[in-house]
């Protein structure tokens, strides 16, 4: 099999070779065909994340073992099954990466995305999708396509659980109260799509691009805010008043601060971004104002599968997606750092 691996953070993957797997047990062995490039893949790919005065993550602080072939966002073709794997060997399957110890309390209810005892995912502690193939566990980590056109079922194993995820922790929602997005990127755009299969009808869309704004009105929000200045400002006017609930899909300094500001009596910022920096957050008003600050990270094997429920029901609108070979992934990932990246790029196999 190849890869595309980090040998060594920050310098260009390499175009590996190694030995294709042999499932055993209950393992699968899938050959990728499409792999979404993610922007926590930039986090691993430049070594780690900002902690802001507590200094950096490191990706040997989390545990990661180079080389490693990145990539989350995973759909492929069964090649083959250990002898206690149920599953059909040429089925397209959507892979769910966010693996955990398998056995812990956390596990034992489907939320592996909260392992504390020893996380496994696809693409960052075990190898992933930027390769030709992927060994995953057990089949029960695959689902059905079942008619989603595969680059888009793709984004939907990151991206659209991460949303999803994000958005159910909001609680219960009139359909015509704002939901703040900040960031209109890949996540972004999943995100407005999603809400609106959920029903929702105001979304505030904000980002510094007026160019990603643009494409965030077109996927359904009512109402964009571009961040150059007056932000926390521009956004209670876009919401009318104070917002109660907003999602922050980039999480850095300066957006988690506007975020906050912009929060009314009761209201929810949940932070999904992993941009980096910190929050400094007035103790009184936290009390005074009943706000909540909460993380979300990814999502749970149950939420991937309402995520492609959604989508095959027609509820679910496509994101935007480019595909290109895989190949190319430095390409892909410098064109993501620079900011150069609308909606999501998926790299392809050279035969798919």
């Amino acid at each position: 099999m190849r890869a595309w691996a980090v040998v060594e953070t920050g310098k260009p993957l390499a175009e590996l070779e190694w030995e294709t797997p042999v499932p055993q047990g209950r393992e699968v062995l899938v050959e990728v065909t499409h792999c979404g490039v993610c922007h926590s893949d930039l986090h691993i790919w430049e070594g780690g994340y900002d902690l802001g005065s507590r200094g950096r993550l490191s990706l040997q602080d989390r545990g990661v073992v180079l080389p490693l072939a990145m990539g989350h966002e995973i759909v492929g073709r069964v090649a083959a099954a250990g002898p206690e794997a149920e599953v059909t060997v040429g089925a397209m399957k959507v892979v769910y990466p966010w693996l955990g110890c398998g056995t812990c309390e956390r596990c034992a209810v489907g939320d592996e995305n909260m392992c504390a005892v020893k996380s496994q995912s696809l693409g960052v502690y075990r190898n992933g999708g930027y390769a030709t193939h992927v060994l995953v566990p057990d089949a029960r980590y695959l689902i059905d396509l079942e008619g989603v056109e595969p680059s888009v079922a793709a984004t939907y194993a990151c991206s659209g659980i991460t949303v999803y995820s994000a958005i159910r922790k909001l609680g219960h929602l009139p359909p015509d109260q704002p939901v703040v997005l900040v960031g209109a990127g890949g996540l972004g755009l999943n995100a407005v799509h999603m809400l609106r299969a959920m029903g929702h009808r105001r979304i505030v869309s904000v980002d510094v691009s007026a160019e990603k704004l643009e494409a965030a009105k077109a996927a359904g929000a009512s109402e964009t805010v571009l961040a150059d200045t007056d932000v926390t400002a521009r956004i209670v006017a876009a919401c009318g008043g104070p917002a109660m609930a907003v999602v922050d899909l980039v999480n850095g300094t300066a957006t988690a601060r506007f975020a906050f500001d912009a929060l009314g009596k009761g209201g929810m910022l949940v932070q999904v971004g992993l941009f980096g920096g910190e929050l400094s957050l007035p103790l009184p008003l936290m009390a005074i104002r009943s706000l909540t600050v909460r993380g979300s990270y990814v999502g749970s094997l149950s939420e991937l599968r309402e995520v492609l429920a959604l989508a095959r029901a027609g509820k679910l609108a496509p994101l935007p997606v480019a595909t290109v070979p895989m190949p190319e992934a430095n390409a892909v990932l410098e064109r993501l750092r620079d900011g150069k990246v609308t909606g999501r790029v998926v790299l392809r196999a050279e035969a798919a």
